[in-house]
């Protein structure tokens, strides 16, 4: 039997090291579909429920495994359908590869069935490489060109194959006129480092400064013991945006925590007190958590130039590796004598996680949303994984959760899309299928589209080493995060039929499909509980009944934002008490005394 397209497609994937691939199946292309059964199913078809999904999927793969994350779908609903998880990739910098199916050749342009114009549809999301494979000359320089791009870009890129094409015998590249050839699959990794005259001028910065501040995001990941050194010369506190939550763990007393409107106190006082500011590896846009213009001399390291003096009036621009570059900068740094800013930030985050914990004691009705991610934070192995969603559980994920160990963390950081927790958990797990993996899920995104993928988790879990994945659900029957925004930046009462959820038993849901489930109601059975599904011989799901109305009031609350919640609660709110009762007890433990 010849080999077709479909056929070396999927020798080409493997040959690339490509172990699986996110799909779901459909006509536009069931000659790949055909394909993965002649090759044994090598790479995998990772069988998603819903093609958002499978992209989602795809980039969870790549944001822990630091390869490449390969999704697929048919031509029509299914390519437009991956759009989302698509626009995830692209606006967090992962690298993700989108193999799409289109309608046969001879029926293009005739209105046929699911026909639809996918290069005008996928030219802003594979801005940087898209293209249509027409003959089947160009499909390995075309697929080689995507990966090799969404490496090296940290982007996604998509590649169409009409239908009619994947049937079809493969003939290679010719040397000739008009034929494109490529080089075996293999991706070099340049290490990228600025004149050393730019390096000096930063060092001088660094080394005049008395109060200095880093802020890293997840382009320092390759870089923490580096970051781990300069902080010691120069006395400096590191805060860190969402997407490098987990370069450095918080159990370094200098390391603030998060920054921004799902940020810690501490953050916030170090960078409106410091004089200078290190940025390495992250784009953070919230500019009002930054020192105030003109405040502080400020110096940014990062690998794309394009994205460097975007957020804050930078004095110098070093663009490279972080890695490299800070390397190449330690030794032009000196040792900061006196220690007092380190000290005083210190006692700041030493101060803050007292209060942390404070906070999540505070009663509740009936479990604070708190005190769930402090109880896990007390009891997760220091090699797990967590995947955090979109809504207010999310503020809990960013301030609660300490990161300790080879702990490693991510959420949709840039698209701040619902939904792709579950996913994402499930792409850590063929990523790093020997690690315990926890998805923190709201009950609005576990209902839009955690739900159906706990079948997939079903169908994949006996192909992990660790079988535990851990699902958490913060059911509260309220889609928080907007009703917390509609009162503080709106100034308008809670709407009952946008917010208000249908009530549902996950746990129970969850059991019926051979999961480990726990429901928690009283707050005492949140510790037992959280040891019971992190000790779990298969995947489990916790459904924990929270509290709406605990609060999640930013590091600094303006006037403003006060005073619209309050305004919101005379309107009319049905849960006006309750809500201002539970915001005065959490932000009094801020202001007590810590034992």
């Amino acid at each position: 039997m010849s080999e077709t397209v479909g056929d070396h497609l999927l020798k080409r994937l493997r040959e690339w090291g490509v172990e699986q691939v996110f799909a779901y199946p459909g006509d536009g292309i069931n000659g790949i579909v055909a394909a993965f059964g002649k090759a044994d199913n090598e790479p995998r078809f990772v069988q998603a429920r819903h093609e958002e999904m499978a992209a989602f999927e795809a980039v969870g793969y790549a944001k822990f495994s630091g390869h490449v994350g390969v999704c697929m779908a048919t031509s029509g609903p299914g390519a437009i359908h991956l759009l989302n998880g698509l626009y995830d990739a692209k606006l967090d910098h992962v690298p993700v590869v989108a193999i799409v199916g289109q309608t046969a050749r001879s029926a293009m342009g005739g209105s046929y069935q699911q026909e639809v114009d996918l290069q005008p549809l996928f030219k802003d999301v594979a801005s940087e490489y898209l293209v249509e494979v027409n003959v089947a000359e160009q499909l390995p320089n075309a697929l080689d060109r995507a990966i090799r791009t969404a490496l090296a870009k940290r982007a996604p890129t998509a590649v169409i194959i009409p239908n009619d094409l994947q049937e079809e015998p493969y003939s290679p590249p010719k040397h000739a006129f008009k034929h494109v050839p490529s080089s075996p699959p293999g991706f070099p990794h340049p290490v990228v480092i600025p004149p050393e005259d730019e390096l000096g001028r930063a060092a001088d910065i660094l080394n005049e400064g008395e109060k200095v501040a880093i802020l890293i995001g997840q382009g320092a990941r390759n870089a923490a013991a580096e970051v781990r050194e300069i902080a010691e010369l120069t006395g400096a506190g590191v805060a860190k945006a969402l997407l490098g939550k987990d370069v450095l763990p918080d159990d370094l007393p200098y390391v603030t925590g998060s920054i921004g409107l799902l940020g810690t106190r501490p953050s916030y006082e170090m960078m409106q007190d410091c004089d200078t500011l290190l940025i390495v590896g992250s784009n953070f846009p919230y500019s009002q958590f930054l020192p105030e213009y003109g405040k502080a001399r400020a110096i940014q390291i990062d690998i794309d130039g394009s994205m460097i003096g975007m957020r804050y009036p930078t004095e110098v621009n070093l663009v490279g590796e972080a890695k490299g570059t800070l390397r190449a900068l330690l030794p032009m740094v000196r040792r900061k004598a006196d220690r007092a800013w380190r000290e005083k930030i210190e006692k700041n985050v030493a101060s803050w996680w007292e209060t942390v914990e404070q906070q999540a004691m505070v009663e509740a009705d009936p479990v604070n949303p708190m005190r769930v991610v402090h109880e896990l934070s007390q009891r997760i192995p220091e090699n797990a994984i967590v995947t955090a969603d979109s809504g207010s559980s999310t503020n809990w994920y960013a301030r609660n959760l300490r990161m300790r160990g080879r702990m490693r963390g991510t959420l949709s950081g840039t698209l701040a899309t619902m939904g792709p927790g579950v996913p994402y958990a499930i792409g850590a797990k063929f990523a790093c299928p020997d690690r315990p993996v926890i998805a923190l899920e709201g009950d609005g995104a576990m209902q839009m589209n955690g739900m159906a993928e706990l079948l997939t988790i079903q169908r994949y879990h006996h192909l992990w080493a660790d079988p535990r994945l851990v699902v958490c659900v913060f059911h509260n029957n309220d889609l928080n995060q907007v009703t917390w925004e509609l009162r503080a930046m709106g100034g308008a009462p809670k709407f009952e039929e946008s917010q208000s959820l249908p009530e549902f038993s996950y746990a129970e849901f969850a059991r019926s499909l051979g999961f480990e489930a726990v429901a928690v109601d009283p707050p005492d059975q949140l510790g037992p509980a959280w040891d019971r599904v992190l000790s779990a011989d298969r995947p489990a799901l916790l459904d924990v009944r929270c509290d709406p109305e605990v609060p999640p009031i930013p590091p600094h609350a303006t006037f403003e934002q006060i005073k619209s919640t309050t305004e919101a609660m005379l309107k009319g709110d049905r849960d006006a008490w309750h809500v201002l009762v539970e915001g005065l007890k959490t932000k009094a433990q801020e202001l007590l005394p810590n034992r």
